[in-house]
């Protein structure tokens, strides 16, 4: 507004209005080059290029470092018969900066959903202790469904248990797991 009565007030109009409204010169002669462009288009809120770039456009290798940090074994290969993680979205999006890929536990939960991963919360809390080495255990499962599919052979997958309180216990944790491979509480 103030720059618009400065166009009407013509020459010195800019020092009038900056003393009339107490707003800087500067800013004022910025709002009347602004007057004087053409409009954006109709949608937008500003001319093209304005804005962040999307984080894609400034590292293209994100999804693929991500991937091969959510499954080591498949490196990338989208066909790997398991697919897991135990890792939290924050240790992912520290792991993937201190490679050199920036980003924020919050995009790292986008890009996972994208991925078509869900957050999966499992049934009950008192199943005793993990075994010190998960991931191992993960891993030793994956080679043995890869060699049984190279063979031919049908793959069953059964989580067993020594000891299992019966009843309707609710475990707090949560871990990311691809959508299509099971449903909340199920085995893959």
């Amino acid at each position: 507004m103030a720059a618009n009565e400065a166009l009407q007030e013509g020459y010195g109009g800019i020092a009038r209005v900056s003393r009339a409204c107490g707003l800087s010169r500067l800013t004022i002669a910025k709002g009347m080059r602004e007057l004087e462009e053409a409009p954006v288009a109709a949608g937008r809120i500003r001319r093209p290029g304005g804005g962040r770039h999307q984080l894609l456009v400034r590292d293209p290798e994100l999804p693929r470092m991500l991937e091969s940090l959510v499954e080591p074994l498949a490196r990338g290969d989208p066909e790997s018969p398991l697919r897991w993680t135990c890792k939290s979205t924050r240790v992912l999006a520290a792991e993937l900066t201190r490679q050199h890929h920036p980003v924020s536990h919050e995009k790292v939960a986008q890009f996972l959903r994208a991925m078509d991963y869900s957050l999966q919360g499992t049934r009950k809390t008192e199943e005793g202790a993990d075994h010190p080495d998960r991931d191992a255990q993960f891993a030793h499962i994956n080679g043995q469904v890869r060699r049984a599919l190279t063979a031919g052979r049908p793959v069953i997958s059964v989580d067993t248990k020594k000891k299992e309180l019966v009843g309707t216990y609710e475990n707090k944790g949560r871990q990311w797991r691809p959508s299509q491979v099971a449903g909340p509480g199920e085995d893959p």
